[in-house]
C-alpha cells in the first residue's frame, strides 16, 4: 500500500552513501592473452582508479593495491593509462601511468610476492611535468610508444605533445634523454600511434587550435623504419572540417577510420599499396548514424576490427550500441541483451568482443560477445541491484519542440517509489540536468544519482540541447557561436513543456549542472525566469577569464567555437558571461567547487561569489579541497548530493530531517 506524502519527502534506501558508492564505471578495457584487464573507480579509496585483472578461469583481482592510481593526466582528462604485453610462461608486462607523479611504470604480477612497479621515466620540476597516455609496447625494439605531454614553462600553455618511446629497460627513468621522440611536433595534439599487423606502418591522429577534436582532425600515416623511426608521415584524412577521432587497422593491414566527412561518424575503410600509396577511403555501412564520438580523451575506441574480418563497432543515434559489422556486404547485427549504452572502450580477443555497457535498469558493467555463438554474458564488474529495483525510475526518451521548431534531445525520469505517492492533484518538482561537455551527451541508463531524487519524489529530466553528440553534426554544431544560447533555450523548453504537459510543478522547477552543465545552470538563472533555483557545479563563469590562461592548454581555445574569437566579439563574451550579470539572478543557488581544479579553476567561482554578496540572494558555496574537475572521493560526493537535496528542501518547501541542513546566505 502506498503512502500520500508530499513530493520530494519520501523515504528512500537510495541514499547519498549508496549513490557515491556506485558512482563512475569500468573503463580503458584490453586483453592481455585470454585474459581481460580494464581500471574501476574506487570512491571509498579517496577516488583513485583501479586497475583489475580477469584471469581466464573467471577469477578478477586489483593487481595494485593503494595508494597505486591509473590514471593519465593528458589533456587533463587523461587517456588510456596502461598496456600490457602478454607473455607466455613468464607473464604479463604491465606498463601504466600513475596519477600523482604521472609516471610510467612497469609491473610483473607474476613474478612473485616482492614484485613492485619500476620507475620507466622521469619526474620533470618544469609546470605540469612530464605526462604519458596511450601506452603500445613495442616488443621487438625493447620500447614502449605513448603520447607524451610535455611541460616547457609554468604556465597552462607552455606544452608540447609528441609521440615518443620510452625504454623499457628503466633506462629512461632519471633520463630525459634516453626519451626517443617519434614525431616532429607537427601538431599540438597527438593520439597514440596503431601499428599495422606487419609493423611497418603506424596511424595516429593529430589536431591544433582552435579547432577542438570534433572539428577537425586529421589521420598522419607514417612508414617505420627497422629501428623504429616514422618517416614520411602525410596526412591520409580528416581537415579543419573533418573530425576523424578513431583510426586502427584491421587484420589485412588496410587502414579503418571513423569519420563525420558525410555529417554523421561513419566508418570507412581504405586499402594500403605496397608503395604506401592510400587508395580512396570506402563508407562500410553509411547511416545517419554515429558510430563515433567525441575524443574527450585520448585512447577512446568505438571500433574493433577481429581477426576473422567482421568488425565489433559502436553505433547509434543517441546512445550508442554494439554491433558486428561484416565489412563486405555491410551488413549490421546487434548483440542480444538488456544493454542500451556502450561506452567508448572496446577490446578483442580471437572470436570474442569486450565492452562496457549499462542499461535503464543497469549500471555498467563488462560484457563479453561471442561472435562465433552470437551469445553475450556478463564477465566483470556485474551489476547487482543494491535496493528493490522499484525504486528505480521508469525512464524514457523523448523529442521536445525548442525555439523555431527545432528539436530537443531529452531523458525523463519521473518520480518512483513502491511506498509512497504524492497527494491527489499535486505534481512534482522537476530539475533539468544539463551535461557536461558542453560537447557531450546524457546517456540513457541507471543512475543512482538520480533515483536519489526520483526515489524521493522529485522528477528529473536530463537535456541533451543543441550542440550535444549522438544526433550528427549538424545537431552539435548548433552550439557554435551560441552557448549560453542554444543550451539555455533548449533546457528551457523542455522544462516548460513539462510543465505545460502536468508532468511536472512549473512553479518547483530547478537547473543543475557540471562543468559546461555548471556554467548553462548559472546562465540559466541570469537569463530565464523559469527556474526557482539552482545547482552550479565547478562552472565556467567568466568567460574573457577562461579564454586568458584560466583554464587548461586543451580547451584554451573552445570559446572560438563556441562563442566566437575574443579579439572579434569581446562584447559577446561580457553579455554571456554569469559573472557579469549577478544583478539578474534572483533565484537561490548552490555552488559546488572542487580547490584542486585546473580546468574550471575556483578562482572563477570566489569572483562570482564576491560580486553577489550583499544582494540578497539566498545562496550556499561548498568547496573540497583535494578534489579536481568531477568529484570522485565518496566523502564529496556524499555531502554535494545531500546539500543539493537540502536546497530543494529549502526551495520547493518539504522536510528533509535526514540530510543536513544547508545554510543559505545572502
Amino acid at each position: 500500500m502506498q503512502h500520500q506524502a508530499a513530493h520530494g519527502s519520501w523515504a528512500s534506501p537510495v541514499d547519498a552513501a549508496l549513490a557515491a558508492a556506485h558512482d563512475g564505471r569500468p573503463d580503458f578495457l584490453g586483453t592481455v592473452g585470454d585474459e581481460v584487464w580494464w581500471t574501476e573507480p574506487r570512491p571509498a579509496e579517496g577516488g583513485r582508479r583501479a586497475l583489475v585483472r580477469r584471469h581466464a578461469d573467471g577469477t578478477a583481482r586489483t593487481l595494485l593495491p593503494p595508494p597505486w592510481n591509473v590514471r593519465s593526466r593528458v589533456l587533463e582528462y587523461g587517456g588510456r593509462p596502461w598496456a600490457a604485453l602478454d607473455r607466455p610462461g613468464t607473464g604479463p608486462l604491465a606498463v601504466f601511468c600513475h596519477f600523482p607523479d604521472q609516471r610510467l611504470y612497469a609491473y610483473e604480477p607474476d613474478a612473485g610476492p616482492d614484485a613492485a612497479p619500476r620507475p620507466l621515466t622521469p619526474v620533470s620540476p618544469v609546470g605540469g611535468g612530464l605526462r604519458w597516455s596511450d601506452p603500445l609496447p613495442v616488443p621487438a625494439l625493447g620500447e614502449v610508444w605513448c603520447v607524451l605531454e610535455e611541460y616547457t614553462g609554468p604556465g597552462p600553455g607552455d606544452v608540447r605533445r609528441v609521440l615518443a618511446a620510452v625504454p623499457l629497460d628503466g633506462s629512461a627513468a632519471e633520463d630525459r634523454a634516453a626519451v626517443r621522440e617519434l614525431s616532429d611536433g607537427r601538431h599540438r595534439f597527438v593520439t597514440g600511434p596503431r601499428l599495422s599487423p606487419d609493423g611497418r606502418h603506424a596511424v595516429w591522429l593529430g589536431w591544433d587550435h582552435p579547432r577542438m577534436p570534433w572539428d577537425g582532425t586529421e589521420a598522419i600515416l607514417a612508414d617505420v623504419t627497422p629501428d623504429g623511426r616514422l618517416e614520411n608521415a602525410r596526412t591520409v584524412a580528416g581537415g579543419p572540417e573533418e573530425s576523424v577521432p578513431q583510426a586502427d587497422w584491421d587484420a589485412a593491414g588496410r587502414l579503418l577510420l571513423a569519420s563525420d566527412r558525410g555529417g554523421w561518424w561513419n566508418l570507412y575503410r581504405a586499402e594500403l599499396a605496397a608503395d604506401g600509396t592510400l587508395g580512396p577511403a570506402r563508407a562500410l555501412c553509411p547511416r545517419e548514424e554515429e558510430f563515433a564520438g567525441p575524443l574527450w580523451q585520448t585512447g577512446l575506441t568505438w571500433f574493433r576490427a577481429l581477426d576473422s574480418g567482421p568488425v565489433a563497432v559502436l553505433h547509434g543515434r543517441g546512445d550508442a550500441v554494439l554491433g558486428l559489422l561484416d565489412p563486405e556486404t555491410g551488413t549490421l547485427a546487434d548483440a542480444p541483451g538488456p544493454w542500451t549504452a556502450w561506452s567508448p572502450t572496446l577490446a578483442a580477443h580471437g572470436t570474442r568482443v569486450y565492452g562496457v555497457a549499462a542499461g535503464i535498469h543497469r549500471g555498467a558493467e563488462i560484457v563479453e560477445l561471442d561472435t562465433a555463438t552470437g551469445r553475450t554474458r556478463v564477465v566483470g564488474s556485474p551489476h547487482t541491484d543494491p535496493v528493490d529495483p522499484a525504486h528505480y525510475p521508469e525512464s524514457t526518451a523523448r523529442v521536445f519542440t525548442g525555439p523555431g521548431g527545432r528539436e530537443v534531445h531529452a531523458h525523463v525520469h519521473p518520480p518512483r517509489n513502491p511506498a509512497f505517492t504524492g497527494p491527489e492533484g499535486a505534481l512534482p518538482p522537476y530539475v533539468v540536468h544539463a551535461h557536461g561537455g558542453p560537447t557531450g551527451h546524457a546517456a540513457l541508463v541507471l543512475d543512482l544519482e538520480i533515483a536519489y531524487f526520483t526515489s524521493r519524489g522529485i522528477g528529473v529530466v536530463e537535456v541533451n540541447y543543441g550542440g550535444s553528440t549522438g544526433y550528427g553534426r549538424a545537431y552539435r554544431e548548433r552550439l557554435r557561436g551560441e552557448w549560453g544560447v542554444v543550451d539555455v533555450e533548449d533546457c528551457a523548453a523542455v522544462a516548460l513543456a513539462l510543465a505545460a504537459e502536468g508532468t511536472a510543478d512549473p512553479a518547483r522547477l530547478a537547473v543543475r549542472g557540471g562543468s559546461a552543465g555548471g556554467w548553462t545552470s548559472a546562465a540559466s538563472l541570469v537569463r530565464t525566469d523559469v527556474y526557482a533555483c539552482g545547482t552550479i557545479i565547478y562552472p565556467v563563469l567568466d568567460l574573457k577569464g577562461w579564454a586568458t590562461g584560466e583554464t587548461h592548454d586543451f580547451e584554451s581555445r573552445y570559446l572560438d567555437g563556441l562563442v566566437g574569437p575574443l579579439d572579434e566579439v569581446p562584447e559577446r563574451y561580457a553579455e554571456r558571461s554569469p559573472i557579469e550579470h549577478v544583478d539578474r539572478i534572483t533565484a537561490p543557488f548552490l555552488l559546488l567547487q572542487g580547490l584542486d581544479d585546473v580546468i574550471c579553476p575556483p578562482a572563477q567561482a570566489e569572483r562570482f561569489l564576491a560580486r553577489t554578496a550583499g544582494r540578497g540572494v539566498p545562496h550556499a558555496y561548498l568547496s573540497f579541497p583535494g578534489e579536481g574537475h568531477g568529484f570522485r572521493g565518496a566523502d564529496t560526493m556524499v555531502r554535494a548530493l545531500e546539500a543539493e537535496l537540502a536546497l530543494y528542501a529549502r526551495v520547493f518547501g518539504f522536510d528533509r530531517p535526514d540530510v543536513p541542513e544547508l545554510e543559505l546566505r545572502t
